[in-house]
């Protein structure tokens, strides 16, 4: 009876000290994973890169110095997204050393909107992205008449985006169009007149009824002031001058 107490004795003191162990190896475990720098994101491996950095990346992730734990990729995918920049990202969160990854896929820039002497990028879908680099074979939009540079958050209409690269496959030769709000997409003409297309996606018809227009003016030797084709069923030009002298006339 004494030898089995002890024995009852024995592996109650036993399980204790086998829980003491545990305890104190995952109070070890704790420390060293909330204390160690190691499991605190100091930087960050971000993939598909085109013009975006990996430092903006890292700054719009918003994890800096953030610890391992806390991090939920979910809410650092949608701070990434904020980015017009960004159109999809993918995070992975693991372990030391490679804490945080990001593959990102960026918006690619249709356009160079170019507004109060200010040049931005437009996607094709219009929206405002920072320019990143100088693309000199990148079509360029000059815009008259606002004296203020495009918001951030402005979203170009898509009928403008459409109809300049429309335009750009009409007229290759030229890398740059003009944009007045009221009067949309054109351009000044070498022979001295400003022609105004509007805006959509109907370019090549507009283009048809423009070409007329110059053809018939110039066999009766008229220089008009500009022609504007925006409306396809009412296109108009104002005269320059003329064999009868007149300072304005409508067709």
């Amino acid at each position: 009876m004494i030898q089995r107490r002890t024995s009852q004795f024995d592996m109650v003191l036993s399980t204790r000290m086998l829980s003491m162990v545990v305890l104190l190896s995952l109070t070890v475990v704790l420390f060293v994973f909330f204390r160690s720098d190691a499991f605190y994101v100091r930087q960050i491996e971000v993939g598909g890169l085109n013009h975006l950095t990996a430092e903006e990346v890292f700054t719009l992730s918003g994890v800096a110095n953030m610890h391992l734990f806390w991090i939920d990729p979910a809410v650092v995918r949608e701070s990434v997204l904020r980015s017009p920049s960004v159109s999809d990202a993918n995070v992975r969160v693991g372990w030391p050393p490679h804490l945080v990854q990001i593959e990102i896929r960026e918006r690619e820039p249709a356009l160079i909107w170019e507004q109060a002497g200010v040049r931005t990028w437009i996607d094709v879908q219009g929206r405002v992205m920072q320019q990143r680099a100088d693309l000199t074979d990148m079509l360029r939009i000059v815009v008259e008449g606002v004296e203020a540079p495009v918001g951030p958050n402005v979203l170009i209409p898509q009928s403008v985006v459409a109809g300049a690269l429309q335009l750009r496959t009409i007229y290759p030769e030229m890398n740059a169009f003009l944009y007045d709000p009221n009067e949309g997409l054109g351009f000044q003409d070498s022979r001295g007149w400003r022609v105004w297309f509007g805006e959509g996606t109907a370019m090549a018809a507009k283009d048809n009824v423009y070409r007329a227009i110059v053809a018939d003016l110039q066999a009766r030797h008229i220089q008009p002031e500009f022609i504007d084709v925006g409306d396809i069923n009412a296109p108009y030009y104002k005269i320059w001058w003329g064999p009868e002298e007149t300072s304005a006339s409508d067709a």
